[in-house]
């Protein structure tokens, strides 16, 4: 007895290399290393050809009237495929057919491509018409009379079925098309500027009109009372709202204007006042930019980036380290180039990203990761509170050390310094938590230094020079003499250090990217809170792009949109562009006065105020994300906050995302790659088969297994899928279970990576020691999936053991219709059983005309995948041979070589093709009186039947070709399209029910089908009404079956 593996070798092991068409819809990818460009097993059209061949067969015979093939030598194609052969799919040769692939592929026929009038090409069509048979009541029928036939190539698709697939994949590049970027990104640029020209064109324009003028004029002209003292009282009104926004600016530079610069230092000891000018310069500039009409926020308030501050630290740090503490004036020139440096940079990103439209990719950052860098923010401003307030003058400022302590707990009176504003931070926290009122902030606040004062000099006899000498006012020496524009002579490009620049290139780098992010945080939110529904992202980057540059070319830090003071200052009446230019002229006057006023404010109110703004970003970060972000999430804003603060916030941020980075691996990894599993009994393509081959089909399905893949296929994710594909194989599963297609469908498949590639290769190699042919599914051929899968020589031309299809149901279609052929060519008995269980005539069995993947003579018997379909083979037969009736007229020997009545063809097709559903009982009577009533036709490819909505006439018995049904669903807008061979029925449904068509009906192949209509229906009742019920039933038994096999598809599409 040979061996099995020798045996195996004959049966299942694919012979040869299979043969890969080229994809019709994009050009070949050529491979490297001298590989054959790679492309689809077959496209919808060789399958569909094989379709029919095998559809056919269930209910024709070889005596040259109902089929169209004649009994060859298997292996060789008929004469009327004959000049098919080197295209068709079904006729591609195999090794050890005596003809060989690079010879086949040298005279494969070029097909010709016709222009179409939007320059694009596509393969000419084929003529469509009808005509009629030679039976009368074929040729005096007209389908749809009344309504014009498709023209030649109308309704031709490039996918004739399988749109659910297709439309998923076109979402995909949609969806790809709406995020510009990269080289998308690129090519928009050029548009975009000449939009921007054509813009400032047009305002130029409209600037020079002699017209504008005039119609300025006119309108001053005819002004009356009521008008100017609407006028005039219109600032008035604005006032309120402009105290309120002075207010908050003249707190905030005082706060953060007075740590911009490492006041701990020696050299920046008497910069205070300095900072606080350069705050309130960048204030202005960012309000004049926004009210001007940059930003879409008339009045929005701009102000000073509160968080780069410890960056500008960092630099300090870098610069004093580079340059040394011996030469201050280079340390000071290259600090105030540094900080130049960054708006300067800050605005170049914003404007970049603006001008290519690309303020989404912003939002792509991981929120907790911003989250804890805030934390780590808060955290800072904690500590320079506690520095400010206490008077830490250390080298280095707050530090977590034994010194510092004690530097705070040296005497009651430092201890109250810092405690006190501690205590009134926390006690407006829980003010505001219960009154929302906008003006509880700056009230209290101003309140502050009235009771101070009241306290310290009116009860307790103090000065004004004690209380600066004591640490309770601040005491800023010259300084306070010093006038705004001060800073501007730091400016020294001879001594700047630009060794040290270079050196603070990550920390700026760090700054930018942490400074981008305000916009697609601050903007959406003030949209919401002030109702402005009009937010365009992009042109609020440029804004911010032209307020920082201009900010950097004044020398000064960087700004942006702030979100609390524009919201508090729309709340008090602001929001015009008025309010906003008389806030950026209070702003002016107040940086005019100069630093001086400094020197009257006492300390806590800047403690407490930075202390307000520390605990509020850390209670964001700690506390507010409880429950909303998940333990990993949750660890990675600690792990952040505690680096930040024991190092330094760059390294801070790339820890936060390195530790991002990791923990997206491992949750995604948790997440299974496959999606679901089926088999081919549960799964089935939308193809409307024979009731025979249906049967066979359910039962020889179970050796097709359909895996379905999701998401990103990675390191991570793969191995799952490789270790359920060797749970397949197992032995024991094996021996229940024998599988002989592996399908894998890949349409909810991203991306791909090498190592998941690399393990398809290894799941390849493990089938073929199994015998199993593995099938791919849903891959596009110009996507990145398809050129991983390329890359590692998985799908190439040359590839063994592999078939690559476009869509799922073209799989599936494919693998039934490999086990047809693989039935009807095998010389076993169970195969012949199969034939005569389907054939019309009951001593022929026809072979395909091509060879099977599969043969099925010669196989050892105590095989699982060969027992199981000798198996189902016999059961389909033994269910449906026994239906066969016998022809009308009782003459059941007449020769195969006479002709047919007409009466006689039909009544052979109603038997076959409602033999199946007879239940019990004998419907020979009904065959001979339906068989009188039904009008034979002949269909040409692209003849409709019907469209959706149309109302039914009658319905038809297919005799051989193909019909497609298309059926549309409103939600979604997706489509199925369903093909119906001989053997089937169409329309019987909406026939039956009288309701309106749900599908448009084509002839895809050539058909000849036969008509049964109304009132030949009515006929039938009218003569025997037992003959009437019998015929509905079976029907209805036919609808049942093929609607459970369209769902079998749905099922496995949607899951």
């Amino acid at each position: 007895m040979a061996s099995f593996s020798q045996y195996a070798s004959s049966f299942s092991a694919f012979e040869g290399r299979s043969y890969r068409f080229q994809n019709v819809l994009s050009e070949s990818r050529m491979r490297p290393g001298g590989f054959q460009p790679s492309s689809y097993s077959a496209n919808t059209e060789d399958i569909r050809d094989d379709t029919a061949e095998l559809g056919d067969m269930a209910i024709s015979s070889d005596d040259g009237n109902l089929s169209a093939f004649s009994n060859y030598e298997q292996g060789q194609p008929s004469a009327r495929k004959a000049k098919d052969t080197s295209s068709s799919p079904c006729m591609r040769p195999v090794m050890g057919w005596g003809q060989g692939r690079q010879e086949h592929r040298k005279e494969a026929p070029i097909e010709e491509e016709a222009e179409t009038p939007k320059g694009e090409r596509h393969a000419s069509p084929k003529t469509g018409y009808f005509h009629s048979a030679a039976s009368p009541a074929a040729s005096a029928y007209k389908p749809d009379e009344g309504r014009p036939l498709l023209p030649p190539g109308a309704g031709a698709t490039e996918s004739n079925y399988g749109t659910l697939d297709d439309l998923q994949q076109h979402v995909e590049v949609e969806d790809q098309k709406r995020v510009v970027a990269g080289d998308a990104a690129l090519e928009a640029v050029s548009t975009q500027w000449a939009t921007i020209r054509e813009e400032m064109a047009a305002m130029s324009n409209a600037a020079h009109a002699p017209h504008d003028f005039r119609s300025l004029y006119r309108k001053a002209k005819n002004l009356v009372g009521t008008d100017v003292q609407t006028l005039c009282m219109e600032p008035v009104r604005q006032i309120p709202a402009v105290v309120l926004g002075l207010l908050l600016n003249i707190l905030d530079g005082v706060s953060y204007g007075m740590i911009t610069f490492p006041t701990s230092n020696a050299i920046f000891a008497e910069f205070g006042g300095d900072g606080v000018s350069m705050f309130f310069m960048t204030c202005v500039i960012a309000q004049m930019v926004y009210t001007l009409g940059g930003s879409i926020f008339k009045a929005g308030n701009g102000s000073m980036m509160i968080e780069v501050v410890p960056f500008y630290h960092i630099l300090v740090q870098v610069i004093v380290k580079v340059v040394g503490e011996g030469n201050p004036q280079a340390i000071i020139a290259t600090t105030m180039v540094a900080f130049a440096l960054s708006s300067l940079l800050t605005g170049l990103a914003f404007l970049l990203l603006g001008t290519l439209r690309l303020g989404v990719i912003i939002s792509y950052f991981p929120r907790h990761i911003l989250v804890g860098c805030i934390g780590g923010v808060g955290v800072f401003l904690i500590e320079t509170g506690l520095a400010v307030a206490g008077r830490i003058e250390e080298e280095g400022g707050f530090k977590y050390d034994r010194t510092t302590w004690d530097a705070l707990t040296a005497s009651g009176q430092v201890f109250a310094q810092w405690t006190i504003p501690l205590f009134l931070a926390m006690l407006l926290s829980f003010i505001t938590a219960r009154f929302h009122h906008p003006l509880v902030l700056p009230g209290y606040f101003l309140l502050i230094p009235v009771v101070f004062y009241v306290i310290t000099m009116g009860i307790c006899g103090m000065s004004l020079q004690d209380l600066r000498e004591a640490g309770w006012v601040f005491d800023v020496g010259s300084a306070a003499n010093a006038p705004f524009y001060r800073y501007f002579s730091y400016f020294d490009f001879r001594q700047t250090s630009f060794e040290a620049l270079w050196a603070t290139i990550p920390s700026q780098l760090a700054l930018v990217f942490f400074g981008i992010l305000h916009v697609p945080l601050n903007v959406p939110a003030l949209g919401v809170s002030v109702g402005e529904d009009n937010v365009d992202t992009d042109r609020e980057l440029i804004a911010h792009g032209v307020s920082n540059i201009a900010a950097g070319m004044f020398g000064t830090v960087p700004n942006y949109l702030c979100y609390v003071n524009s919201v508090l200052f729309y709340r008090v009446g602001g929001g015009s562009r008025l309010s906003g230019l008389m806030l950026a002229g209070a702003t002016v006057l107040v940086m005019l006065l100069g630093p001086g006023m400094i020197a009257y404010l006492p300390v806590m109110v800047v403690g407490a105020l930075i202390f307000v703004l520390g605990i509020d970003l850390v209670r964001e970060a700690l506390r507010d994300t409880i429950g909303r972000v998940n333990r990993l999430e949750y660890l990675t804003i600690v792990v952040i906050i505690v680096v930040m603060t024991w190092s330094d916030f760059v390294v801070g941020s790339l820890v936060g995302m390195v530790l991002a980075c990791l923990f997206f691996v491992m949750q995604t990894s948790r997440r299974n790659a496959v999606r679901s599993v089926f088999n081919g009994h549960m799964a089935r393509s939308t193809v409307r088969r024979h009731a025979a081959q249906r049967r066979f089909l359910d039962e020889a399905g179970h050796q097709t297994v359909i895996c379905k893949l999701q998401g990103a296929l990675f390191f991570g994710t793969i191995n799952s899928v490789e270790q359920l594909i060797r749970q397949m194989l197992d032995l024991a599963a094996w021996k229940h279970s024998p599988m002989r297609f592996l399908v894998m469908d890949f349409t909810q498949v991203n991306t791909i990576d090498f190592s998941a590639a690399e393990a398809m290769t290894r799941i390849h190699r493990m089938l073929n020691t199994k015998g199993v042919l593995l099938v791919l599914c849903g891959v596009r051929a110009e996507s990145d999936v398809a050129a991983a899968l390329q890359n590692v020589d998985l799908w190439t031309d040359l590839s063994m053991h592999l078939e690559v299809f476009a869509s799922l149901n073209e799989a599936l279609e494919w693998t039934e219709n490999e086990y047809l052929r693989g039935m009807y060519v095998s010389g076993l008995s169970a195969g012949h059983a199969l034939g005569r269980a389907s054939l019309s005539d009951s001593t022929a069995l026809r072979v395909p005309t091509r060879k099977p993947v599969l043969k099925m003579d010669g196989e050892p018997i105590n095989s699982p995948r060969y027992e199981h379909l000798h198996e189902a083979a016999k059961t389909a037969s033994q269910a449906f041979g026994v239906r066969r009736d016998s022809s009308p007229g009782g003459d059941r020997s007449r020769s195969r070589d006479s002709e047919k009545s007409s009466a006689s063809r039909a009544y052979t097709l109603l038997a076959a093709t409602l033999g199946p559903f007879a239940g019990d009982g004998n419907l020979d009577s009904v065959y001979r009186r339906t068989a009188k009533e039904l009008k034979e036709m002949n269909l040409v490819a692209g003849t409709e039947l019907w469209e959706r909505g149309d109302q039914p006439d009658a319905l038809y018995f297919i005799e051989s070709g193909i019909l497609k049904a298309r059926y549309v669903f409103p939600q979604d807008n997706y489509e199925i399209n369903e093909a119906m061979l001989a053997g089937t029925i169409a329309g019987e449904l909406s026939f039956l029910s009288q309701q309106h068509r749900n599908s448009t009906v084509t002839v895809e192949k050539d058909a000849k089908v036969w008509r049964l209509d109304g009132e030949s229906l009515r006929r039938i009742g009218q003569d025997s009404t037992e003959d009437y019920a019998q015929l509905v039933q079976a029907l209805l038994r036919v609808t049942a079956d093929e609607h459970d096999c369209l769902m079998s598809y749905l099922v496995s599409r949607l899951s």
